[in-house]
Formats: C-alpha cells, sequence, structure tokens
C-alpha cells in the first residue's frame, strides 16, 4: 500500500499546491480509475480537447474492463501513477465516473503526486480521487467534466475548464438560475463533490477537512429521502460544525428540485453561514470547472461564487 506521505506532502498541507498552468500543446492524459466507458464517446471527447489545443495521450488497455470496473483494482492504479511520474504529461483528465475510485485509493503513490503535481479533472465517483489527492497532497484539483462528457459540453463548459485550468484570471461562478436559501457572504477553501461519494469517504483516511471550509454539495439520480439521510448523516458526523458556507449544485433526477431545497432548509434550520442552491455543477449541463482546495468567496445573494487563479506558471 502507497501511504506514504512525503515532506513535501506534509507541508502542503498547511500550504496550497497549485498545479502548473496548461497552455497550446499541453499534453494530457487520460485515466479510468473506476468506471468502464464507451470508446466512441471517449474519442468524441478526445477530439474537443484537441481542437483546445492540447495534446492527448491514452495509456495501453484503457480499456481493460471488468464488469462495472475499468479493469483490476492494481491496473486503474497502476495507471493513474504512471501518468503522474511522466515527465511528457502536464495533465490528467478522468475518462468516466461510475463506480471504483474509492477502492484504489490505497494503491495510489501520493509522495509522487506531491513531488509532481498536476493538474487532475473530473466528478461524480472521481470526488474521492479528487479528495484523497487534496487532502493527502494539499493540491488544488478540478471538479469538472470528464473526457466523455466533453462530446456533448456546452460552450459555457468548456470555458469554464479552460478559465480554471489554463489561465490566470480568477475564477468565477455565475448562475442566474441559482437560489440563495441563506444570504450572506464567506471566505475560505473549497472542498466536497458528489454527496453519496463523500458519504462513503467519512470515517475513512481519505476523509476531506471540512471545517473552515465552504462544501460544495451535488448529486444525480438519488431519491430526496436518501439526500435527506446523507445530509443528516454527515451533519451527525460533525461534517458541517465550522463551515464557512454551502453551495449546492445539480440534483438531477432526484425527485422534484422544490422538495431538494426543503429538505436543505430543514436539514441546515438555524445555521449562520450562507448557503447558495443550483449552481451549474456536477450532473448537468452546462458543468462548469471548480477548483477544489482553492480559496473562493462566496455571495450568496448576488449568486457568485469567486475562487482566486487556482494554477500557477
Amino acid at each position: 500500500m502507497r501511504d506514504a506521505v512525503p515532506a513535501r506532502a506534509q507541508a502542503a498541507r498547511n500550504k496550497t499546491l497549485k498545479p502548473p498552468r496548461l497552455g497550446p500543446g499541453s499534453v494530457i492524459g487520460i485515466a479510468a480509475p473506476a468506471g468502464p466507458f464507451d470508446w466512441e464517446t471517449l474519442n468524441r471527447g478526445l477530439e474537443v480537447l484537441r481542437a483546445m489545443h492540447f495534446e492527448v495521450v491514452v495509456p495501453d488497455n484503457l480499456l481493460a474492463a471488468q464488469g462495472y470496473l475499468a479493469g483490476a483494482d492494481a491496473h486503474r492504479a497502476d495507471t493513474l501513477n504512471r501518468l503522474f511520474a511522466d515527465p511528457g504529461v502536464d495533465a490528467i483528465l478522468c475518462a468516466r465516473g461510475g463506480y471504483g475510485s474509492l477502492r484504489i485509493l490505497p494503491l495510489l503513490d501520493y509522495a509522487r503526486m506531491a513531488a509532481q503535481p498536476k493538474v487532475l479533472v473530473g466528478f461524480s465517483d472521481i470526488t474521492a480521487l479528487l479528495t484523497a489527492v487534496s487532502a493527502r497532497c494539499g493540491l488544488i484539483t478540478f471538479h469538472g467534466p470528464v473526457a466523455t462528457t466533453l462530446a456533448g459540453a456546452s460552450e459555457k463548459t468548456l470555458a469554464g475548464l479552460l478559465t480554471a485550468v489554463a489561465s490566470d484570471r480568477a475564477v468565477i461562478v455565475r448562475s442566474e438560475g441559482a437560489v440563495a436559501l441563506r444570504p450572506g457572504t464567506a471566505s475560505g477553501r473549497v472542498c466536497g463533490g458528489n454527496l453519496t461519494t463523500l458519504c462513503h469517504l467519512i470515517g475513512t483516511p481519505f476523509a476531506p477537512r471540512f471545517r473552515h471550509r465552504i462544501v460544495f454539495l451535488e448529486d444525480r439520480g438519488e431519491a430526496p429521502y436518501r439526500i435527506d439521510r446523507m445530509l443528516v448523516h454527515m451533519r451527525a458526523a460533525g461534517c458541517f460544525d465550522g463551515i464557512k458556507g454551502l453551495v449546492l449544485g445539480s440534483f438531477n433526477d432526484c425527485g422534484d428540485p422544490a422538495e431538494i431545497l426543503k429538505i436543505v432548509a430543514d436539514v441546515f434550520q438555524g445555521a449562520e453561514f450562507p448557503i447558495l442552491a443550483g449552481v451549474e455543477a456536477g450532473h448537468t449541463e452546462p458543468n462548469l470547472t471548480l477548483p477544489l482546495g482553492a480559496r473562493a468567496r462566496l455571495d450568496a445573494g448576488r449568486r457568485t461564487l469567486a475562487f482566486e487563479s487556482a494554477t500557477e506558471g
């Protein structure tokens, strides 16, 4: 098991690592740490990346499907470790979510990741990977589209991805359809991702730190009572103690959106931090890229989440 964390990574717990900024000609390696995927859909996503002036590396045996997994645990972890170790690869984009990232967390070389920080992008089940890398290495990771969803991505999704990983500009997330469940402002680093996946990280060595953070949550295909149960579970586990703010992304196929808002309002009744719901991030289109681990300012009343630049170069 690759649990060792080098001195640089230990220091990174207090000083966040920003990955090098991407530019035209940067090489993006494709990883499949979770579920299997459709090859034609992936290829359409890769063409989108090439049209964005990136080069793409597809590792051998990326299609080594094994049931609901994209190959054996050791294979999926080794592919990811090799991409981080390869000096010719500048960034890593996950092929798909699904399920499986949690299984490989103990097999990852966090020492290498901290020594050679790179842009890492994905969402859904990839939340487990983004969270573990951020917690173990202090590396800013990116909650954004996967390669297969790029095939049908909007211009807003693509522009959001480029701003986050290939620009020195601040990432400002504005969602006109968002709702301020509790107005107010807050500043802090952002953590979170897929609600179901985060619940399965609670109690493990890979769980994120929530205190003093702005917490982002999203999900898909979960009945309202399950959303309620997971939020109550996290509240009982102390995950929301001392947080600075709460941002909710999409909850598609989770029943009546009004019912989800009612559940959130009930679970967080009496909370003093701002709550913004309906941000265009997660299982939705557009799916805006959020730099996890980066500092941001939430203004729920103005429906904005403004990040500092999350890369360096």
